[in-house]
């Protein structure tokens, strides 16, 4: 794990996920979700860096319960992403990560693509994001739910006539985490067990979203 300061003086702690055989300055940055870390994202790092990419996942360090921080979580990101000189961006996340990933996205020149996992907005930030945002742009999105605020984020991508939604039907919010755990699940879900088969199916998908936005091939 690596870390650097954040603007606002606290820590960033990242880890980096290399692929074998990649350019060194593609980047693939990945947000979580709301009081939550980075450790619930190593899955999907880890399927991006064996499909040939370099995958960075961080720890938002300005996130309160009061203060989702989403700007500054956008900036902490692309400080992240400077600091490994990276010139072709693909910003990820979930949840309110992916908020953060889309308002990064939209404010960093070397965006080459966004792609949001069950992405929920907050004060409008998404939705004003969205609107000038002119590298592609992609959701994948779960059921309705209070945990994705009954899919507000659908509206940040009615802002943008060129984004893509894909609906994963009968995914809850944590089944785009990887891994979940029991907090996430005892909270927005009634099962008592992740649905993995699922989990597996967002992972594939994402990652060959990201693929074919990183080099620009169509996915399967």
């Amino acid at each position: 794990m690596t870390r650097l300061y954040s603007e606002t003086g606290c820590i960033l702690h990242y880890t980096m996920f290399r692929a074998a055989i990649a350019a060194t300055d593609e980047w693939v940055v990945i947000g979580h979700g709301f009081l939550r870390n980075q450790t619930r994202m190593h899955g999907l790092a880890q399927a991006i860096a064996a499909a040939g990419m370099n995958a960075v996942t961080v720890d938002f360090c300005n996130m309160r319960l009061w203060n989702g921080a989403h700007r500054r979580n956008a900036q902490d990101l692309i400080a992240v992403a400077t600091a490994l000189k990276a010139q072709r961006v693909i910003y990820a996340g979930f949840s309110a990560g992916a908020l953060a990933a889309l308002i990064a996205g939209a404010s960093d020149a070397h965006t080459v693509g966004v792609v949001t996992l069950d992405l929920v907005d907050a004060e409008h930030l998404g939705v004003s994001a969205a609107r000038d945002f002119k590298q592609p742009f992609i959701g994948l999105v779960g059921d309705p739910s209070p945990c994705n605020a009954q899919n507000n984020g659908l509206s940040v991508f009615t802002a943008n006539p060129f984004a893509r939604v894909i609906h994963i039907d009968g995914a809850s919010h944590c089944d785009f985490e990887m891994p979940t755990d029991l907090r996430c699940r005892w909270l927005c879900e009634k099962r008592t067990s992740p649905n993995e088969q699922r989990r597996e199916q967002i992972i594939q998908t994402t990652t060959a979203l990201i693929h074919s936005l990183m080099f620009h091939v169509p996915p399967n």
